[in-house]
């Protein structure tokens, strides 16, 4: 977690003594000034009071009647199933040959996160697998199977193949004695529909929620690199990283924020990227479709034109990502909120998870420009050590990298959801064990989370809920 915006950190300084020496609990000040909280309102104009099933679902207020239209039309084609070529549903056809979902929504439930298979065998409903070949030269795209395995097809086109993901339970204790276990995953691919794969690097991906997109991608490339601090100058030993990636559109370089790798700098980027890789559909920004040379039956079988997606379209979907609101924390003053959110601070955790930014001007979404946010994010790369590695590069990120997600909203995606599992392959079971995985630049906010007595422990936990 990590370091940069001092003056947007909450007003109080906390004494922590980690007990490092005797393995003693951290301990809190308890002659503390009030704090004053960040706003209720996490995405300043663009915040919505909702705490229904709904949250992640709704317009930010104050949109025209036509952009509450290009809303509706965007929330349709997010939603509705795409089919197999040639068919009657003219415009909604071409899906696949090989796919993970037939619609943007299959991933991103009520436009929320995505969970792994709940047992052992149950399909990838909002999960994806990422794979490298590991070859003499380096790592590579798979030959054969590409960056991106997919385990559906459409009738007659064998898909790749299938994925089971199984748990090795690790136990751990907090530094009161209270015990906790944590889970790590392992992924398998059987069911090989092409053959077979040699050597290959895994990596598991859960949907992110897609509210609040609009206010990340008006956050000016300045602010973030403001961030940045790849060579630890201050020695604070956090080291967040830009990402550079190519803007299609544009040809510009800009500073990525979408993706578990940051690998996308706006929101058309990442919805065009998802729509060939997730669900095989072609777009003038991806216009190729993703099947290899080796899958001939695959690069055979019928299309749904050239691209499968409208720009109209595909500006619809993007739109209605754009205007998502952000749900309000909820209890935001509640002393146990306002004392963990101290201790989030204290702990080092706001280092990173960045309370508060400003984003720049928006044309046409007055709502979205100029805004001061809540997010908890610094959308840079930061390692998170060897426990959260995949070991599988993505551009300049390394396997070690991960971008910081933001955390508003975190605690209404059991609401929403129906869950609660974190992390970039959802392997947390909720917000203490995601923290507890953290290693490398996050190593030492990890531990002392784990020499929190348990009132504090809950106290922080009880802030991460209000968000």
């Amino acid at each position: 977690m990590k370091h940069r915006i001092a003056v947007l950190l909450p007003a109080v300084v906390i004494a922590i003594g980690l007990g490092a020496a005797c393995g003693g609990p951290a301990t809190v000040r308890q002659d503390l000034p009030p704090i004053t909280p960040t706003s209720g309102r996490s995405g300043g104009a663009a915040t919505v009071t909702d705490a229904s099933g709904d949250a992640f679902a709704l317009p930010v207020p104050g949109l025209t009647r036509e952009q509450r239209r290009a809303f509706a039309v965007g929330n349709s084609f997010f939603n509705d199933p795409w089919v197999v070529a040639p068919a009657s549903a003219a415009g909604r056809d071409g899906l696949g040959p090989l796919f993970n979902a037939t619609n943007c929504s299959g991933c991103h439930f009520r436009d929320g996160r995505g969970r792994p298979p709940a047992a052992v065998g149950d399909p990838l409903e909002s999960l994806l697998v990422r794979l490298s070949a590991v070859t003499p030269a380096g790592e590579i795209p798979h030959p054969v199977y590409g960056e991106q395995w997919h385990d559906k097809a459409i009738p007659g086109i064998p898909r790749e193949g299938s994925v089971t993901i199984t748990y090795e339970e690790i136990h751990g204790t907090y530094a009161d004695g209270t015990p906790y276990t944590l889970r790590r995953p392992t992924i398998t691919l059987g069911d090989l529909g092409y053959g077979p794969l040699g050597e290959v690097r895994l990596s598991a991906r859960s949907a992110p929620a897609v509210f609040g997109v609009g206010l990340l991608e008006a956050l000016p490339d300045a602010t973030l690199l403001a961030l940045a601090d790849p060579e630890d100058r201050n020695g604070d030993g956090i080291r967040g990283v830009a990402r550079w990636v190519t803007e299609p559109r544009s040809g510009q370089q800009r500073v990525g924020r979408f993706g578990w790798n940051a690998g996308a700098a706006t929101i058309e980027q990442q919805s065009a990227g998802a729509f060939a890789g997730d669900l095989g559909i072609t777009s003038s920004l991806d216009p190729q479709d993703h099947a290899t040379e080796a899958q001939i039956e695959a690069r055979q079988a019928p299309h749904g034109g050239t691209p499968e997606l409208s720009d109209h379209k595909l500006q619809r979907v993007v739109e209605y990502q754009r205007t998502l609101a952000v749900p309000a924390r909820r209890e935001a003053d509640a002393p146990p909120v306002r004392r963990g959110e101290a201790l989030f601070t204290a702990i080092g955790c706001a280092a990173c998870h960045t309370p508060t930014l400003v984003t720049g001007t928006v044309p046409g979404l007055p709502a979205l420009s100029g805004q001061t946010i809540h997010p908890y994010t610094d959308l840079l790369l930061h390692d998170l050590g060897e426990g959260l590695a995949d070991h599988r590069a993505e551009g300049s990120a390394t396997g070690r990298q991960w971008k910081t997600p933001p955390l508003w909203g975190l605690g209404l995606i059991p609401t929403v959801n129906g869950h609660d599992l974190l992390l970039h392959d959802g392997r947390a079971r909720g917000p203490a064990e995601a923290i507890l995985w953290h290693g490398g630049e996050a190593a030492t906010s990890a531990e002392a989370f784990r020499r929190l007595p348990r009132d504090q422990r809950e106290d922080l936990l009880a802030f991460l809920r209000s968000l």
